[in-house]
């Protein structure tokens, strides 16, 4: 999963799906290699799927859910048929309680959420549309399909659009991947999992307890987490972040002409910045 959503391409709205085919998978391989039939028992892969259902209840979040049920993709026959006991998500009770839970922040004023509301009801009620559009549906990426067919409902096109758009990251999982890597390195390799596992959730936790501290917002070990030892007050600092103008932008480059008089050897490289 990590693999497949920390990419700069939008897939937030494919990750709640992507989980379910993943359990299916994982179900199909393990009965595969039991020699079992679909409908028979497996301890082993009981104890994997509750695995993974607790690791992607920790992660699911209500966004998840409002974005994959805007993915027209998911209304459509082929798409519920290709896997047995599927349905569409306005019809799974868990995903409509995460939608609305999003809805209602997203929209805090209650004349606003009822139209969206009522947007979706249009949206997801299918009989709604003709058969050039559900067909479009299956075939046409989902931004693309909300650009085409969404402007009727506005106010949930907007939402749809930016939703849709989203990429992913694995930024969470590598910040306990460094945490692992750091108590768990060649030189300690003696260390047992479990025992690894153990001391960085501690050292996760100090690290954040250590921001409730007054010394994280001053003296010199000023958010050490942010800074670290090689930035020294005379260049800004981890003070500086609090005056910083922090974008993703790319910064406007301006030419100049420097004259000096000094005498520069032809080997050496001026840097003008």
């Amino acid at each position: 999963m990590l693999r497949v959503a920390d990419t700069d391409a939008p897939i937030l709205h494919k990750v709640y799906e992507m989980w379910d085919s993943m359990i299916e998978n994982v179900k199909k391989e393990i009965y595969r290699h039991e020699g079992k039939e679909d409908y028979e028992e497996s301890p082993f892969y009981d104890v994997v799927r509750n695995i993974l259902i607790e690791r992607w209840t920790k992660n699911c979040t209500p966004l998840h859910c409002l974005a994959h049920s805007l993915n027209p993709k998911y209304y459509t026959n082929p798409w519920i048929e290709e896997v047995r006991g599927r349905i569409a998500p306005h019809k799974d009770a868990e995903i409509a309680v995460e939608r609305n839970k999003c809805l209602r922040r997203i929209f805090p004023d209650p004349d606003d959420r009822k139209k969206v509301n009522m947007e979706f009801g249009l949206f997801s009620g299918v009989k709604a549309y003709d058969e050039d559009n559900m067909e479009d549906r299956w075939t046409y990426d989902p931004m693309l399909w909300w650009s085409t067919y969404g402007s009727s409902l506005p106010m949930l096109q907007t939402l749809a659009l930016k939703l849709l758009g989203q990429p992913c990251s694995s930024s969470c999982a590598e910040r306990n991947w460094s945490t692992y890597g750091f108590i768990h390195s060649m030189r300690r390799n003696r260390i047992t999992p479990k025992r690894a596992e153990d001391l960085v959730f501690v050292h996760s936790n100090l690290r954040l307890l250590s921001r409730r501290r007054p010394e994280y917002t001053t003296g010199e070990s000023k958010k050490w987490d942010i800074g670290g030892d090689n930035w020294d007050e005379p260049f800004g600092g981890p003070g500086l972040l609090e005056i910083a103008y922090l974008t993703l932008d790319e910064p406007d480059m301006e030419t100049n002409i420097v004259e000096n008089d000094d005498y520069v050897d032809d080997d050496d490289d001026v840097v003008v910045l």
